[in-house]
This record gives structure tokens, C-alpha cells and sequence, in this order.
């Protein structure tokens, strides 16, 4: 359905969007409160920007074992918005070298494809640009073609993503109900 040269196009997409956000946090919003309730607009952003880090490391045969907590506190020292910009051009970078989706990374729970990390990471992206933009209270409609995508990419995997505990609870919902806001309750949000 679709090839890898969509998954890095729909990625760098995801990423561009989740940095505009950034890029609109206003110093007084930095400890907002998220959807998440363990998360403010500090630690969302740290922890999306310590995901980036990680890819070119992953991508280069290391597992989350070897990298250890070298990207666990705070990653974004005094220029949050500096730190994001460099994980994510790093990030995509390491994604566009040849071959690089073709790698298998090796996560705690298996060895995955890289491309298809890719896409989890693209749909994580996603999702945490809703929770990011209801946050700084912007507006929170998402890409709606990054939307569809992911929402089509998601549907087989809803026991996986539910069996991970990284999400709250799939939400249910009324007929009818937008493709974004049923993407979000796949994930546990409630729009």
C-alpha cells in the first residue's frame, strides 16, 4: 500500500508539523499541562526530542541496552526549541542515508524493520502534536492525509498498541465520529 519513500516523506511531514508547534510555545506554556497527566509541554517535548536522538544510534546496530539512559532526563537543556531542531534534522538525516529503512532495529520488545519504525514513530509524532497543540491551546486539527494514513496503518495493530501499556485505554465512540478524533481514541485520547 504504501513504499518507504512515503514512509520518509509522511515522517519528515510529521516532524515539520510537531515543530511548528514547538517553535509556538510560549515561555509561560513550557509547564502546561498535556493530555498525558505525567507530562507537561516540557517533558512531552523532551521525551520526542530523546526519541529522535536515538534513531541515528538504533540505525546504526546499537540496541536501547547500549544507548542506556544517555537520553534519559533532560535533553533540552536551556534552548528547548535548539534541541528539538538539531534531534530532528539528526533524526532525518540518519532516516535518509541509502538503505538505512531497510536496517533492523532492535527494541526491547524485537527486532523491527527500520521502516517500520519509521512509521511508529511517525504516528507518535502525530499523536503528540494533538496533545502538544490542546497544550498551548492551538488550534488541533491535524494533517488530515498524515491523519488517514495513520489512522489506516493503526487499525490492524490496536491489540499491539494497547498490549504496549505506553497508551491509555482504546476510547469508544459515537457513530459518526471524525477519522481524527477515532485516530485519537486509538491512542486513548479523547478529543
Amino acid at each position: 500500500m504504501w513504499g518507504m519513500t512515503d514512509v520518509l516523506a509522511y515522517h519528515w511531514r510529521a516532524i515539520e508539523v510537531f515543530g511548528n508547534r514547538v517553535h509556538l510555545v510560549a515561555p509561560s506554556k513550557w509547564t502546561a499541562p498535556t493530555p498525558n497527566p505525567e507530562r507537561d509541554v516540557r517533558a512531552l517535548v523532551n521525551h520526542l526530542t530523546a526519541e529522535q536522538l536515538r534513531v541515528p544510534l538504533l540505525l546504526t546496530g546499537r540496541t536501547v541496552a547500549d544507548i542506556g539512559d544517555r537520553f534519559d532526563g533532560d535533553v533540552l537543556g536551556r534552548d528547548p526549541v535548539g534541541a528539538w531542531n538539531e534531534a530532528a534534522s539528526e533524526c532525518l538525516r540518519a532516516f535518509d542515508e541509502p538503505g538505512a529503512l531497510d536496517r533492523t532495529i532492535r527494541l526491547p520488545s524485537g527486532a523491527v524493520s527500520a521502516g517500520n519504525y519509521c512509521w511508529d514513530m511517525t504516528a507518535d509524532l502525530l499523536i503528540h502534536t494533538w496533545d502538544l497543540s490542546r497544550a498551548i491551546d492551538m488550534p488541533e486539527n491535524l494533517d488530515p492525509e498524515l491523519v488517514e494514513v495513520i489512522y489506516e496503518r493503526s487499525l490492524p495493530i490496536v491489540d499491539r498498541l494497547d498490549a504496549t501499556g505506553f497508551f491509555a485505554p482504546v476510547v469508544d465512540l459515537p457513530e459518526g465520529s471524525t477519522i481524527q478524533t477515532r485516530l485519537l481514541a486509538l491512542y486513548g485520547r479523547r478529543a
